[in-house]
Order: C-alpha cells, then structure tokens, then sequence
C-alpha cells in the first residue's frame, strides 16, 4: 500500500478514486503512565512515556487505515492525515483518514 500526505502520487496516475477510508483508535493513559510522566515533567524535556502512548495510538490508527483502504479494493491512499481529540480525561481517539486510490504505474 502507497501512502502519501500529497493529493498526487508522481510516477503514478490514477485510474480509480474510491473515496474516503479512515482507521481509528481510542487509546487511555493509565496510573503507572501517569505517574511516570508526571516525574519525568518535573525535569523538563521530552516525556518519552506519553510520547510511546502518541506513537502506538498513531500506529494503530494507521494500521487500520490501511486495512479500510485494502478492504475497499485500494492500491494507494491519498492525502492522508491524522486527527486527535479528547473523548474525556485521560482517553484519546485518534483517526487516520485519507483518500482510497487504485493506481498504476505512468
């Protein structure tokens, strides 16, 4: 699967535009991440445990994405982006959504 943040692909033309494919993801903090970050705040700098938690929710979100995307007979997705909000304290749902494409090779 070809994945790009461009509404092109160079090198390749599009030859079937499915439309929109999107994964998700709702991912909480826990006790222990908390209390790690929040001792890791008091120093300053980069908080690695809330940066792993970012990572992986962005990971699965895109994971599934791919999959829609795979699902809906797709070779590449287009303008891909991400989306985060907060549901409530503590627990975030991130979205990873694009534009389902079947491409070819120019």
């Amino acid at each position: 699967m070809i994945v790009t943040t461009t509404n092109d692909l160079p090198g390749y033309r599009i030859v079937r535009h499915i439309g929109m494919t999107r994964g998700i993801t709702v991912r909480s903090r826990n006790a222990i991440s908390d209390w790690v970050g929040g001792m890791q705040s008091i120093f300053g700098g980069k908080v690695g445990v809330y940066v792993k938690l970012a990572e992986m929710a962005r990971q699965e979100a895109y994971d599934e994405l791919v999959e829609h995307a795979k699902a809906q007979g797709a070779n590449a997705i287009i303008a891909m982006r991400y989306d985060a909000n907060e549901i409530m304290d503590g627990i975030t749902e991130v979205l990873a959504y694009g534009t389902a494409v079947v491409v070819e090779p120019v």
